[in-house]
């Protein structure tokens, strides 16, 4: 069990983390020129090698920890308010800890995406100490299978670790969709999460070309049933997802590349992990002027997105900034698509 004085850092950073959230969010909401959140990659390598997953490879070696400060700098100069680490396995990065740190030095909301396979009690320890603010986690099922290894049953104990250790947010987020082979594995997922504390939601994943498949009827009753524990438990703006669960498209307003940058590990700016390839502009020679342009870029991808963090950030701009520039062309990320860019009569 956890001592005293643990539970009282654990409260405090929860406090202070909620004050610099709302901080940074009422900016967001107010200032249009400035992204709200970024991903950058320090490795496309990873420990595993689940199918429908377009974005690691078995090979890679780390960005060096100097590329990454000087990025992550450049993302504060530009006014980003959270940067989360994702790849690859961010975990296979050697200096990770540093990186967070140069993160919090600048000022910014730090994020980690990961398997959880490579976590330790001492390893989440250096996490605290470096100032992680949240973790996240996909489980895609309960029992490992030839589509993921990402399972509750290898998983369980790392959930534990964090349970005991971590004095950072950590959010578990289920699947359904992609390949997934028994949906109610979400619900087991997600229960298990809030037995241990942490944050539960549910996400509709894409195939191995990046592109969204209709759900099943028990996968949408596992979506509405994982819906209900998300409102119990953890406030989530995702409503774009209900009308992904039925099969139809979203109307709004993408702001990848202006409010939402992804950064690659060749230190490129991409709309999103499943469209690399444009603006493709080294983030070094990224400019108000291009997050502006951005800004009023309408996407022909949007109506079936699944990347949830793009719909998040763009929740802020909703009811304003009409598009007025069409991008075509888009693809999913593994064609590498060349994009043109035409203005909107």
């Amino acid at each position: 069990m956890a001592d005293w004085g643990f539970r009282i850092r654990r409260k405090i950073r929860a406090v202070n983390r909620g004050l610099r959230e709302l901080r940074l969010g009422a900016y967001g909401a107010v200032h249009t020129d400035h992204p709200i959140m970024a991903h950058i990659i320090p490795i496309r390598r990873c420990n595993l090698a689940c199918t429908y997953c377009n974005e690691y490879d078995d090979y890679s070696k780390p960005v060096p920890t100097e590329v990454m400060v000087r990025r992550i700098n450049k993302l504060a100069d530009l006014g980003t308010t959270i940067v989360t680490i994702s790849g690859g396995e961010p975990l296979l990065h050697p200096e990770l800890d540093d990186i967070i740190a140069a993160m919090r030095r600048r000022g910014v909301m730090t994020g980690l995406i990961t398997n959880g396979y490579l976590l330790t009690a001492s390893r989440v320890k250096r996490l605290n100490r470096a100032g992680l603010d949240h973790m996240q986690i996909s489980i895609d099922n309960v029992m490992p299978d030839e589509v993921s290894k990402k399972s509750l049953k290898v998983l369980d104990r790392k959930l534990q670790i964090l349970q005991e250790n971590a004095e950072f947010h950590v959010n578990i987020n289920s699947v359904v969709g992609g390949g997934t082979h028994n949906p109610d594995d979400a619900l087991v997922v997600g229960k298990r999460a809030i037995e241990l504390g942490f944050s539960s939601t549910i996400g509709i994943i894409h195939d191995g070309d990046g592109q969204l498949q209709p759900l099943r009827d028990r996968e949408r009753a596992v979506y509405r049933e994982m819906k209900q524990l998300e409102k119990r438990h953890f406030t989530r703006l995702n409503f774009f997802q209900d009308a992904i669960a039925d099969g139809r498209p979203n109307d709004w307003k993408c702001r990848a590349g202006a409010r939402y940058l992804y950064i690659c590990e060749d230190g490129l700016v991409h709309y999103c992990s499943q469209q690399r390839g444009y603006p493709a502009k080294p983030l070094e020679e990224y400019t108000v002027e291009d997050i502006r342009r951005e800004y009023v870029t309408e996407k022909p991808c949007a109506p079936y997105c699944t990347v949830s963090c793009v719909h998040y950030m763009s929740y802020f701009d909703f009811w304003r900034g009409e598009q007025t520039i069409k991008a075509s062309g888009l693809q999913p990320a593994n064609s590498r698509p060349l994009v043109q860019i035409q203005r909107a009569d």
